[in-house]
This record gives C-alpha cells, sequence and structure tokens, in this order.
C-alpha cells in the first residue's frame, strides 16, 4: 500500500510539476515576445511600419532610426548615459544605506517608539501633500532645483515600502536571541548593526537595491519637474524630450504635406531600446543575488 501511495504521489508531483513548467514558460514568452517585437519594430524601415504595421518577420532590415539619432542627438545620449549611471548607483548606494537603519530600528521589538515611527511610514504610504506643494518645498525650502540632488532625494531616496518591506524582513528572520546573544558577549549596537544584521540580510539588501536602482535608471519625473537645464538632462528625460520632437516634427511635416522622410515610429522603438538595453544587460549578474533567500545563520533555543 505504501508503495502505491508513493507512486501515486508521484505521478501526481510529476503531473503538477509540468502543469508548472508550461505555465511558467507561456508566462516568460508573455514577457520576452514583447521585447523582441519592440527590437525589431526599431530595425524596420518606416514605410514598412506605417504599410505593414508591427510584425515579427518584416520584409526589410533598416538602421535608420538608430542613425537618427545618433546623428542628431549622439553626444546628448552618451552624456545624459553618464548622468543617469552616476545617479543611479549614487542613489542606488545612499537609499540601502538609509532604508536599513530605519527598517532596522522599527523591527526592534525593545524599542518604545517604534510604533510611532511605523504609524509616520506607513501614512505617507497613503497620503501626500500634492504635487504643487511637494515642489514648493523642494525648491524654495531645500532648493533643489538644478542641482544633482534633485535626482537622488524626491520620492527615490527612502521608499516607505521599501523599509516595511525590509522590517519585516528583519523581524522575521533576525532572531532577537542572536541581538542578546551578542549583547552578553559585549557587543554595541553599531557592532551588532553592522557585523550581525548587514550580513545576515544580503538576500533583501540585493532586492531593495535591485528595485531602486531600476527606479532611479528609469525616472524622468523628477528632472522634469526640477531640472531645466539641458547639460543636466537624464537619459530618460533627454529620450522623452526627444520623443516629443519626433512627434511634433511628424505633425509638422503631415500638414506640410512634405516628402521628408522621418523615422517617427521606428524611432520611438529605438528610444525605448536604448532606455532599456542597460538593465537588461545587467539585471543576469543581479539575478542570483535579487532570487537568493538562504538563511545565513541559525538559532538553537
Amino acid at each position: 500500500m505504501e508503495d502505491s501511495d508513493r507512486k501515486v504521489r508521484s505521478r501526481s508531483e510529476r503531473v503538477l510539476l509540468v502543469i508548472a513548467h508550461v505555465v511558467l514558460a507561456i508566462l516568460s514568452l508573455c514577457s520576452i515576445v514583447p521585447f523582441i517585437l519592440l527590437v525589431i519594430s526599431s530595425l524596420t524601415p518606416e514605410q514598412e511600419l506605417l504599410s505593414s504595421g508591427y510584425t515579427f518577420w518584416p520584409k526589410a532590415f533598416s538602421l535608420e532610426a538608430y542613425k537618427y539619432l545618433v546623428q542628431s542627438n549622439g553626444a546628448n545620449i552618451l552624456r545624459s548615459y553618464g548622468i543617469t549611471i552616476c545617479m543611479t548607483v549614487i542613489g542606488t548606494i545612499f537609499s540601502l544605506m538609509i532604508t536599513p537603519m530605519l527598517a532596522y530600528v522599527l523591527s526592534r521589538k525593545d524599542y518604545c517608539r517604534r510604533g510611532v515611527l511605523t504609524f509616520l511610514v506607513f501614512f505617507t504610504m497613503l497620503f501626500n501633500g500634492g504635487l504643487v506643494p511637494t515642489y514648493m518645498v523642494y525648491t524654495r525650502i531645500f532648493m533643489i532645483k538644478n542641482t544633482w540632488l534633485a535626482y537622488l532625494i524626491p520620492g527615490l531616496l527612502l521608499n516607505a515600502f521599501n523599509v516595511l518591506l525590509m522590517k519585516s524582513y528583519f523581524a522575521m528572520n533576525i532572531h532577537p536571541a542572536m541581538v542578546e546573544a551578542a549583547k552578553i558577549d559585549g557587543a554595541g549596537e553599531g557592532k551588532i548593526y553592522f557585523k550581525i544584521i548587514l550580513p545576515l540580510s544580503l538576500p533583501i539588501m540585493a532586492t531593495i537595491g535591485l528595485m531602486v536602482g531600476i527606479n532611479y535608471w528609469n525616472d524622468w519625473m523628477n528632472p522634469l519637474y526640477y531640472v531645466t537645464k539641458q547639460e543636466m538632462w537624464s537619459l530618460q528625460s533627454l529620450l522623452n524630450r526627444i520623443l516629443n520632437s519626433i512627434q511634433v516634427l511628424s505633425q509638422m511635416a503631415g500638414r506640410a504635406d512634405s516628402s521628408i522622410d522621418m523615422p517617427g515610429t521606428a524611432a520611438r522603438m529605438a528610444i525605448a531600446v536604448i532606455g532599456v538595453i542597460p538593465i537588461m544587460v545587467l539585471y543576469p549578474f543581479f539575478q542570483k543575488y535579487f532570487v537568493k533567500g538562504i538563511s545565513l545563520g541559525g538559532v538553537k533555543e
């Protein structure tokens, strides 16, 4: 009987495993296929896109969209790449310095004001002052307009969701007995945090760091509001302005019944590819840290 039960369980487990793989394969295709279509569309001649629409098998390929972007804004794109990379790295580092500190304090049950601070953090997820008051505070009080702080601080440096997510990780994975044992051995709060808490929190640190880095890379709202100098535009901000310019020029050419062959639709696809390629290239190197959830220590009671 036991052998038959094991065979039934093994068969059912294999069936469930096959179903799970099929479902995951379908979901993966749903994520990959649009990106493939995006790249192919950016390499398709403009006239074919207008006549045949988007297709996976175009009749011809062309680099006109990328040539247009390089010839018209090549130097600006390179400069914007450098600005975006610097702001992403700096912002992610500072965010990973600040977020765990606040989250660890909120996770300590022996801290008397953790309830009040947790409420204040959670409150910011539900309510905010609105765009106009926020803009006035940052520009008139903190004076961040047309400064590099405009890329780092507003809405990205310290996120309430990330704080609460890291707080939950500390509460569930860092046993209080480890902290008490360290205190008995003579360790102070600083040594406990840097020598015990942070090394045990590498999986959640990598997860938060990846999410924060992607947010910094894709951010175009902050430069839109707080940066007006062209030499300080980030990649997303520059690409957004190029996209708007292409739309305006296409409309003007259409009204004037001009024969100018401008890669409008293909250029839009190329702009999206230029913005997403670096993240696609770097993600596999950070994936192992993103999915890593192995506990690096244990507690025996």
